[in-house]
């Protein structure tokens, strides 16, 4: 595994897999295959492939501690800039379908309505991290506050479940809700816990400072 990892052809394998989605609608969307109503489907299909990317680079990390896996840190900054794709063109079919671009009609919508001003919010807190995931920016930053800043994801992935939850919230429809809801918590979760375990000191070195005392 370690190997396939590091294979020069690994890179350029995941980011063809991670067009898939997108090559898939725009053949739906000029084959008539995107059902009765083709605009919907898109909004609809857009943002769901945005959490699903979302939650593949949350799990980046816990499989590569769990799995001994270093090489897939390699990549989850090309999953984390296919998360903003997706979610620049969940955008775009809001934008475009539901809106036709009127500036003044979206501003009015995104006051007006909790669950689009949170999904805006977090549209507008990724804009960022996808800007500074570069190696220039990491430099020009410091890598201390290059950290700061990407620990917004786990915000901009809290935010990603209220506005889907607000969303579904009209249809009484939460089976998706959940089980998004259930994965980023899971990975959430392990970070937290993984944070409180660096921070509580080991018990042999607590010991070893208390007999230093003495």
């Amino acid at each position: 595994m370690p190997r396939l990892l590091l294979h020069p052809a690994a890179k350029p394998l995941l980011f063809v897999l991670a067009l898939l989605p997108f090559a898939w609608l725009v053949v739906g969307a000029f084959t008539d295959g995107l059902g009765a109503n083709p605009a919907e489907y898109l909004l609809h299909a857009t943002g769901d492939w945005t959490l699903r990317f979302l939650c593949l680079t949350l799990a980046i990390t816990p499989l590569r501690v769990m799995a001994h896996l270093p090489a897939l840190a390699r990549f989850r900054r090309m999953l984390g800039l296919f998360v903003y794709f997706y979610v620049v063109l969940h955008l775009l079919s809001y934008s475009w379908f539901d809106k036709g671009f009127d500036v003044a009609d979206i501003t009015k919508d995104i006051a007006k309505r909790p669950f689009i001003l949170v999904g805006f919010s977090a549209f507008v807190l990724l804009t960022p991290l996808a800007a500074t995931s570069f190696n220039r920016a990491i430099r020009a930053l410091g890598a201390r506050r290059w950290q700061a800043l990407h620990r917004l994801v786990y915000l901009i992935a809290g935010l990603g479940i209220l506005h889907f939850f607000w969303m579904r919230a009209g249809k009484h429809n939460f089976a998706e809700v959940a089980v998004y809801g259930a994965i980023v918590s899971a990975l959430l979760g392990w970070r937290l816990l993984q944070f409180l375990r660096k921070k509580r000191p080991l018990p042999m070195l607590v010991m070893r400072r208390q007999l230093s005392k003495q």
